[in-house]
């Protein structure tokens, strides 16, 4: 029987996190980078990427910076031939979206399509192009979708609209249950985390006008902090998780439960 730290520790692990260079994704690139994981980030801005690597580094993380544009057609295909020419995949993080805020009257095809694009339509290819090309035919891997509680509930109409957000999160959160019913018999786990609110260049808008309002409602009185979302991010990816599989995990101080 393993030691319960051998559960959890990735050394000779590649893990690939999307939108890594700043927020959650560089939060969780630190907690799987402290656990022995190689680290692959990648997001669209290059100067972004080499200053989360040089993070990384100052905290004894192996990390490379992958530049890619989760937005565009090609932009899954291009990341994946990347990061797979210089090794295995063992470890997927998609943490890339975007949001657009508007009320459901006024969000347009264009913001619309952006938004599906991003946060799961090319979720979905860079999965399988992983998937296919790197887990299966090494006979297991570990994916964690980075979904919110936007897709497990509504917005109220006081605050700013995000029905394409919340619909493609929930796309996410259900996405997440089919692939794992999937490829379990490949012993790939798939699962997903639904932060609430954290501090972000995403977020800064909202919980500037609302933050307050959104910290009143939270049963731990608080947002995501620095390292809220390590120790979850840590479980899904590593074989602590090894009998879980098809789950979503809310990290928001409790605001579903109310």
């Amino acid at each position: 029987m393993p030691a319960l730290r051998q559960l959890f520790d990735l050394s000779g692990k590649t893990a690939l996190i999307t939108g890594g260079s700043r927020g959650l994704g560089l939060q969780i690139a630190e907690a799987l980078g402290e656990y022995g994981a190689r680290i692959a980030i990648s997001a669209r801005k290059t100067e972004e990427l080499e200053e989360a690597v040089k993070h990384l580094a100052g905290l004894g993380i192996a990390a490379k910076a992958y530049p890619a544009d989760m937005g565009k057609a090609d932009g899954p295909k291009t990341l994946a031939d990347a990061v797979l020419a210089d090794g295995a995949v063992d470890i997927l993080v998609n943490n890339a979206g975007a949001t657009w805020g508007a009320k459901a009257t006024e969000t347009t095809p264009e913001a619309w399509a952006r938004v599906m694009n991003v946060n799961i339509n090319h979720l979905f290819f860079l999965t399988q192009e992983i998937g296919r090309r790197a887990m299966i035919p090494a006979g297991g891997g570990k994916i964690l979708n980075i979904a919110s509680v936007a897709g497990l509930q509504g917005h109220h109409h006081s605050l700013q609209g995000t029905i394409a957000y919340n619909t493609s999160k929930g796309a996410v959160v259900n996405f997440t249950r089919a692939l794992a019913a999937e490829w379990g018999q490949h012993r790939i786990t798939v699962n997903a985390l639904a932060p609430g609110f954290f501090p972000s260049k995403m977020t800064a808008g909202t919980l500037e006008k609302y933050g307050d309002q959104i910290t009143a409602r939270s049963p731990l009185m608080k947002i995501g902090g620095a390292d809220d979302l390590k120790g979850a991010a840590l479980l899904f990816c590593s074989a602590a998780s090894g009998h879980i599989t098809g789950q979503i995990l809310a990290v928001d101080g409790g605001s579903t439960i109310i």
